[in-house]
C-alpha cells in the first residue's frame, strides 16, 4: 500500500471521504500526488497517456493561426502575451512558436505556466531556444498575473480539477465518496450543484448525474481576470451539461493507456480525470466579460482553421516516414472516434 492509501485508509475508517477530496490527494499531494512527481506520465511506451502534441506539430500550428487572427483583431499590439496555464511540457508552446513568423512572432511572447515538476523539467528543454531569446517564459502558478493583452489558452487543464461525481436516484440526489468496503453512493444535500443539475434538465431520471467542480470559478476568475483583451481558448474533454447529466458523467482513470472507471486505486500512480461541463464553464466565462462564446469538436475546429493547405502543398516533398507521421497526425485530429471527436474546443472573446 503507497502512502496516499496508506493516509485515506485511516481516514475512511472514520468516515467515507468525498471523490472529489480523494481526487485532489491523488494528483496534488505535494510529496506523493501524481502531478507533482519527479517523471512526467506522457507519452507512449511505459507511460500513462499520449496527447495531441504526442502526435505532430498540427494543434500548434492551428493555434498560430488563431493567436495571429486574435492579434489582427487587437490592431497589432507591440506586445501580444500568450499565457498557457498547466502547460505541460512546453510542446505546445514550442509548436506554437515554431510555426509563426513575422511581426506577429516580434509581438507573440509565450508564458508557460505550470508547478509539476516534471513538467518545468521538459518545458526548460522544450522552449530552451525561445527563452534564450526572452520570446517565453516559465511563470509559477502562484505567480500573481498582470493585466494584458493577447490570450489565454490550455490543452487538458480543465479536466484535471478535482470534481465530485453526482447522480439523482429518483428521489434524491447522491454523491459518490470512498469508503472502507470501496466506492459507494450516499445521499447528501447536492446545494448549488443540485440547482444547476435540475436547471439543465429537461427532467430527471433515476441514474441522471454529472460532475461539480468547486475550484472551476476560482480558476476561470484567476486566468480570465487578468486578460484585459483577447482571445479565451481551450481544450477539452468533455459536454454541455445536459448531455453530461443523461450520460451520468463519472471519474475516470488513466494508468498505461487503458482508461476505466476505478478511481480509487492506484492513488497517486494513475491520472485522474472528469469530464468538463462546457455549459457552465461559458457561463462563468460570461461573468468574467467574455463574448462570442461556442464549443465545438476538436475535428470540426482542425478542419475550419487548421493550415491544411500548406500542409497538402508541401506533402510529397517530404520523405515517405515525414508523410506517414503527418498523415496520423491528421487523421487522429478529425477522422471520427478518434482523439478529435473526444475532445472539444471553446474559444471567447474580451474585448
Amino acid at each position: 500500500m503507497n502512502p496516499l492509501q496508506s493516509r485515506l485508509a485511516a481516514r475512511v475508517a472514520e468516515a467515507p471521504v468525498p471523490a472529489a477530496e480523494v481526487m485532489a490527494l491523488a494528483l496534488y499531494d505535494p510529496d506523493h500526488g501524481y502531478y507533482r512527481r519527479a517523471e512526467g506520465p506522457w507519452g507512449f511506451d511505459g507511460k500513462d497517456y499520449y496527447t495531441a502534441l504526442d502526435l505532430g506539430p498540427l494543434l500548434g500550428q492551428t493555434l498560430a493561426l488563431r493567436l495571429e487572427a486574435a492579434w489582427e483583431r487587437l490592431g497589432r499590439p507591440a506586445r501580444f502575451t500568450a499565457l498557457e496555464p498547466g502547460a505541460g511540457r512546453g510542446w505546445l508552446g514550442r509548436d506554437l512558436l515554431n510555426a509563426v513568423s513575422g511581426p506577429f512572432a516580434e509581438a507573440l511572447v509565450y508564458v508557460h505556466r505550470d508547478d509539476n515538476p516534471a513538467a518545468k523539467m521538459a518545458a526548460k528543454t522544450a522552449l530552451a531556444p525561445f527563452l534564450a531569446a526572452n520570446r517565453a517564459r516559465l511563470a509559477a502558478e502562484t505567480e500573481p498575473l498582470e493585466p494584458f493583452l493577447g490570450c489565454v489558452f490550455s490543452n487538458e487543464l480543465f479536466d484535471a480539477l478535482p470534481a465530485q461525481p453526482w447522480r439523482w436516484d429518483g428521489t434524491r440526489w447522491v454523491r459518490e465518496v470512498l469508503a472502507a468496503e470501496g466506492p459507494e453512493w450516499q445521499a447528501a444535500e447536492p446545494g448549488a450543484a443540485g440547482a444547476w443539475f435540475t436547471q439543465h434538465s429537461d427532467g430527471l431520471e433515476p441514474g441522471d448525474g454529472s460532475l461539480w467542480c468547486e475550484a472551476l470559478p476560482g480558476l476561470v476568475h484567476d486566468l480570465a481576470a487578468p486578460l484585459t483583451a483577447g482571445l479565451f481558448l481551450t481544450i477539452d474533454y468533455g459536454e454541455s451539461a445536459a448531455r453530461l447529466l443523461a450520460k451520468g458523467a463519472d471519474l475516470r482513470r488513466f494508468k498505461a493507456h487503458t482508461v476505466d472507471g476505478k478511481w480509487h486505486e492506484d492513488l497517486g500512480e494513475a491520472d485522474l480525470t472528469a469530464d468538463v461541463d462546457f455549459t457552465r464553464l461559458a457561463h462563468l466565462l460570461e461573468g468574467q466579460g467574455l463574448k462570442e462564446l461556442a464549443h465545438v469538436e476538436l475535428s470540426k475546429w482542425i478542419r475550419t482553421h487548421a493550415p491544411l493547405d500548406e500542409w497538402g502543398a508541401g506533402w510529397m516533398a517530404l520523405p515517405e516516414a515525414q508523410r506517414l507521421k503527418r498523415m496520423e497526425n491528421l487523421l487522429q485530429l478529425t477522422l471520427p472516434g478518434q482523439m478529435g471527436s473526444r475532445f472539444r474546443v471553446l474559444e471567447g472573446w474580451k474585448g
